[in-house]
């Protein structure tokens, strides 16, 4: 698609889609077929979303993706989770200050203040019956922290690291010893990854190629959550059943949710506006700017906290065995210099995200995220490129998720003609959303268009992760720099307020504008449009729909 028809054209829309049609096609011929009428059961909730579909069922398996967090967070349990908040425009958001029981009914730390003992719900059970023990959390502490990767990472950033510190008391009694005090510790208890797994019915899934279970529970339940899986096609169909016997939190109004693999904003739309679906849910920011216009739809839209959308570029001198350019700081400077950031806020996001670009000087505060110094401006894009190794240009790739193509396709489109002024010649990569995450682990891009928000809303955690030199699965760019790693650290051991805390973040947002890995573009926001008969949506920090809050109305 030329770059002006892709500015100027809107997705069409499907006028023939309907939902008793999409169901069909994704149904199994032997299944009796769902009827379009089902959605206006006050107890079925059809829903649609952006940023792709679900890829895995297990929170712990390399490359699941992020749609993946929202059906985790339904069908397991973690010992705790957040409290609420009302916005000042009046809608509902987690309270990451405020630490409420969900299969743990209490807890109580130590005088010394080095380990929180749990006291479990005796009347919790899995889904096939069995009851939930403190052995099952054990496990599944040890499989989050023993599978690798994302997973590991997570429960590292909380200082959660070693086997030993997860002990099992007696049935419903379990504890968490410190490695040391530490402000992340009991929040990232309470994020997606510390889920609590039926550790018996995974074990008869092991095998030694595969300890932990992960080819079962990719696509298998295996959980004591609020739902339980009842139809999952990866690509098409997923339909969660409310589990009637579920103890940790108020039973949900809806009994069974509809998730659907509609991959076209246009006909996500189109689904809504036909009245065959109830939520569609991560809106393209066109259709946000277009829908929030229209009163019978009830349309929300939040910053997203911690979270940056940005062009990573791999940092290392040398990529796949021969000379990398972005390992020049004076490439990755130009490229800054280069992107056309205002044409980008409009074109790719329709005015509708912060922008985070075009400050003065270095960080004065602590505020993450915060815009950097740089604008568009080719005569220093094009010096700064001239004083490198690559004044007479290179050839490279940009990927980026086709999940995510409302936004980065045009983005990507934007920055392969700016970096072409630089006699930069940019092909474009279209990652199949399934994949992406694999992208990110493997690190063997040289650009990617990258979109890591922290869950923890703190800037330390963002750059324990974006940056530290352990290069975890969102350090898209897998920069190493000790300055930066020691930085990182001393904020994570320290507290906002305290001098050295404030210091320390200065200093690392300053340097990340100096050293330029990823290039910071916007800030975005999370936008849900629903049927006006439905309430109860609730922002949260994965980006993710919790469905034990909606009703209808």
């Amino acid at each position: 698609m030329k770059r002006r028809t892709l500015i100027k054209t809107s997705t069409a829309f499907t006028l023939g889609l309907s939902l008793t049609a999409l169901l069909k096609s994704c149904a199994n011929p032997s299944e009796p077929q769902a009827s379009s009428t089902e959605s206006s059961n006050n107890d079925v909730l059809t829903v649609v979303q952006g940023g792709g579909f679900p890829n895995s069922l297990d929170l712990h398996r390399a490359g699941t993706n992020r749609p993946a967090y929202g059906i985790s967070w339904s069908i397991y349990d973690r010992l705790m989770t957040f409290g609420t908040k009302t916005l000042p425009d009046g809608s509902v958001s987690y309270d990451y200050t405020d630490l409420q029981p969900e299969l743990a009914e209490s807890w109580e730390f130590a005088a010394d203040g080095m380990s929180v003992t749990f006291a479990l719900r005796q009347n919790a059970t899995f889904h096939d019956g069995a009851p939930v023990t403190a052995k099952d959390v054990k496990w599944s502490f040890d499989r989050a922290i023993g599978m690798g990767g994302f997973p590991t990472f997570q429960m590292k950033a909380g200082a959660l690291e070693n086997p030993e510190q997860f002990v099992v008391i007696d049935d419903y009694t379990f504890q968490v010893k410190f490695l040391r005090p530490d402000k992340l510790t009991m929040v990232d208890l309470a994020v997606p990854i510390p889920i609590v797994l039926n550790s018996e019915l995974v074990k008869q899934h092991v095998t030694d190629a595969d300890p932990w279970g992960a080819e079962w529970v990719n696509n298998n339940d295996a959980g004591s959550g609020a739902y339980t899986v009842g139809e999952f096609e990866p690509g098409k169909k997923l339909v969660l059943k409310r589990f009637e016997d579920w103890q940790s939190g108020p039973l949900p109004a809806i009994a069974e949710v509809i998730l659907l693999d509609v991959p076209e904003p246009g006909n996500r739309r189109a689904l809504l506006e036909r009245g065959d679906i109830d939520i569609n849910f991560d809106v393209s920011d066109k259709d946000t700017q277009e829908l929030k216009a229209i009163a019978e739809f009830t349309t929300l839209s939040h910053p997203v906290e911690n979270a940056v959308y940005s062009i990573d570029l791999h940092s290392n001198p040398t990529l796949g065995g021969e000379p990398n350019p972005f390992g020049d700081v004076k490439v990755r400077q130009a490229i800054a210099y280069a992107v056309p950031y205002e044409e980008i806020f409009k074109t790719a996001f329709y005015g509708q995200a912060v922008p985070l670009y075009g400050a003065t000087g270095k960080a004065v505060d602590t505020t993450w995220p915060q815009a950097s110094p740089y604008t568009t401006d080719l005569d220093k894009a094009k010096a700064l490129l001239a004083e490198s190794e690559y004044a007479d240009g290179f050839t490279t790739t940009l990927a980026f998720d086709l999940g995510n193509k409302e936004w980065a396709e045009p983005l990507a489109i934007l920055v392969q003609e700016a970096l072409a002024n630089l006699k930069i010649t940019v092909t474009l990569e279209k990652v199949p959303t399934a994949n992406f995450r694999s992208v990110l682990t493997e690190k063997t891009r040289p650009m990617i268009i990258n979109n890591f928000g922290g869950w923890l809303n703190f800037p330390d955690y963002f750059f324990f992760y974006a940056y530290h030199g352990q290069d975890a699965t969102f350090n898209g760019s897998s920069y190493k720099n000790p300055q930066m790693d020691v930085l990182v650290e001393t904020a994570l051991k320290s507290e906002p307020g305290k001098p050295e805390y404030d210091k320390a973040v200065r200093d690392f947002i300053s340097l990340a504008w100096e050293e330029m890995p990823r290039v910071p573009i916007v800030q975005p926001s999370l936008s849900v449009v629903m049927q006006p008969n439905i309430e109860g949506y609730q922002y949260w920090f994965h980006r993710q729909l919790d469905f034990r809050q909606i009703r209808k109305a």
